[in-house]
């Protein structure tokens, strides 16, 4: 019995089986951006004389899309529904669903504050012990700023200039302030280098102590950059009578510069060269703007005025496609996708100079951006790859992306926990948000080791360490996901009035977004077999070699 469950589990893990051959002519759903994407691309593929993989079935399209927007993938009901569909529309349609449909708001907010958490904080931000980061809180305004849909230049404009208590329920609660609380150390370095490398893609964090050897960068700019944040301070709060930390407080005060002869008029600020000689700054932006020097929040409180010079600079434009798309299509327009200085040359300049544009014309809609991508023509195409493509298109090899297939990527450990929970109904009765981020956490806790990427990170394929296949064979979750008890998933399929070859379908359905292929179907059969009327078991067998293959946790 076991050797026939890990052969069906390895045919499963091999292949990467389609549902059906898709016949749907390309579109650009009468959308401009959508055009200008498709014959922007297009355009690449003819320069390097490729020919494109095919389009992606519905199942497969419905299932990365699901993945990608709201952090999940489909259920069986939901994939039934958008594959029956003969609308030539309905992709248009789902995605509208996706990020408008209130019934789809909290998915949408969840993954996505998911993303900019780990993008702002990292992975473990606010997770140790005695940090100034409240995680929690920045989940709670970044959850509340998405579900809104508010605009990325407000979000980030609150980020920057922020002020308040980083902890929910307190006084003055500001969750926007936990971008900062823990990078004011030491000057401010931190929080130089984050805000110019997560918004405005400049790599500056080098040029603190000497010029960049590659490029435009000098030492100056990062202390001029740096000037900005000198009037900010994180102040630990105690509860009452205690020397316990309630919260921490972001303030702006007074900055009286820092010479000898303190001149808060000017306030300026110093730093040394390699050679030892010392240099003075003010507050200049990356393109030369300057701002009154004093130090008096009275005359000028310098980071209100940072966060207009980051929302206006068209580097803010660049940066938020340069990221969007990397999460949608595995590789950004540069490598690394936060670094797009003039020595780091885009693949596809005039694009990411287009989308930039519409990105601020449409009032930095996330939504919008998000939709002109998933509706486009790369985004549309298989995994698999071709004789044209293969190795030409490979950034893995070190090929510059051309999108003309479907990067495989891994699914981020928490894209893999909401899809266990959907594909098996492991979690019922959820409770509050507050509860469901409680378990899951717990869950992550032990997971990340296994799945957690760096923030940033482009990872493109599951790399099948010890650790990971330790947590899908034996983890709570799994084990919750196939036992085959009393009123659970499997058993409830079991008595479902469906017949073998449904229930089997099903399982697929919730798992890959397709029916097995023939091959999967004959090793099906034999356990159904084997089990000798336990129809139960058998099912839990398949479950089982399907939730671990690796076509499970890819997103393809």
């Amino acid at each position: 019995m076991k050797n026939k469950i890990l052969l069906f589990s390895s045919i499963i893990i091999s292949t990467l089986v389609p549902l059906s051959a898709y016949t749907q002519d390309s579109q650009d759903y009468e959308i401009p951006e959508v055009s200008f994407i498709n014959q922007q691309i297009r355009q690449g593929w003819d320069d390097y004389e490729i020919r494109p993989s095919t389009q992606a079935t519905d199942g497969e399209w419905c299932r990365r899309v699901f993945l990608d927007i709201i952090g999940r993938v489909p259920s069986v009901a939901e994939l039934r529904e958008f594959v029956k569909d003969k609308d030539l529309g309905k992709k248009k349609k789902l995605v509208t669903q996706l990020l408008n449909d209130e019934n789809y708001t909290e998915d949408y907010a969840k993954n996505w504050t998911t993303l900019w958490t780990n993008v702002l904080i990292g992975r473990s931000g606010g997770t140790e012990r005695n940090s100034l980061t409240n995680r929690a809180g920045l989940q709670k305004y970044l959850r509340d700023s998405l579900a809104r849909n508010k605009y990325y230049n407000e979000i980030v404009q609150e980020l920057v200039t922020a002020t308040g208590s980083n902890t929910p329920g307190t006084e003055n609660y500001n969750g926007a302030v936990n971008f900062l609380t823990m990078k004011l150390a030491e000057n401010a370095t931190l929080a130089t280098a984050e805000t110019s490398r997560v918004f405005l893609g400049l790599q500056v964090q080098c040029t603190q102590c000497h010029n960049h050897p590659f490029n435009e960068w000098k030492q100056q700019k990062f202390w001029e950059m740096n000037a900005f944040f000198r009037q900010t301070r994180s102040l630990r709060r105690f509860a009452a009578g205690t020397r316990n930390v309630s919260h921490v407080e972001l303030v702006n005060e007074s900055f009286t510069g820092e010479g000898l002869t303190k001149d808060p008029d000017k306030a300026d600020i110093y730093y040394e060269l390699r050679n030892g000689i010392t240099k003075v700054a003010y507050p200049v932006f990356v393109d030369g703007t300057k701002i009154n020097p004093s130090g008096y929040v009275e005359d000028v409180i310098r980071r209100d005025e940072l966060g207009k010079l980051v929302v206006n600079s068209t580097y803010l434009d660049k940066m938020a496609v340069n990221r969007i798309w990397a999460h949608f299509m595995g590789y950004g327009f540069t490598k690394p996708i936060d670094d797009m200085g003039p020595h780091n040359p885009s693949s596809h300049p005039e694009l990411v100079d287009y989308l930039g544009q519409q990105f601020r014309k449409k009032s930095f809609d996330l939504k919008q951006l998000i939709t002109w991508i998933v509706l486009s023509d790369p985004y549309a195409l298989s995994s698999r790859t071709n004789s044209s493509n293969e190795t030409i298109d490979d950034p893995l090899l070190g090929e510059t992306p051309k999108f003309s297939r479907f990067y495989i990527r891994q699914m981020r450990a928490e894209e893999l926990y909401e899809s266990l929970i959907t594909a098996t109904s492991a979690d019922q009765g959820r409770g509050s948000y507050e509860d469901q981020e409680k378990r899951k956490s717990q869950w992550l806790s032990q997971f990340i080791v296994a799945f957690g990427n760096d923030e940033g990170g482009e990872q493109t394929s599951f790399n099948g360490t010890i650790p990971q296949a330790l947590m899908m064979f034996n983890g709570d979750l799994v084990k919750q996901a196939t036992k085959n008890d009393g009123g659970g998933f499997l058993d409830q399929l079991a008595k479902s009035n469906l017949n073998n070859t449904q229930k089997i379908n099903y399982l697929f359905e919730a798992a890959f977004a397709r029916r097995p292929a023939k091959k999967e179907v004959e090793v099906a059969n034999k356990l159904l077999v084997a089990r000798k009327g336990d129809l139960t078991g058998a099912l839990q067998d398949i479950w089982w070699a399907v939730l671990n293959s690796n076509e499970f946790i890819l997103n393809h």
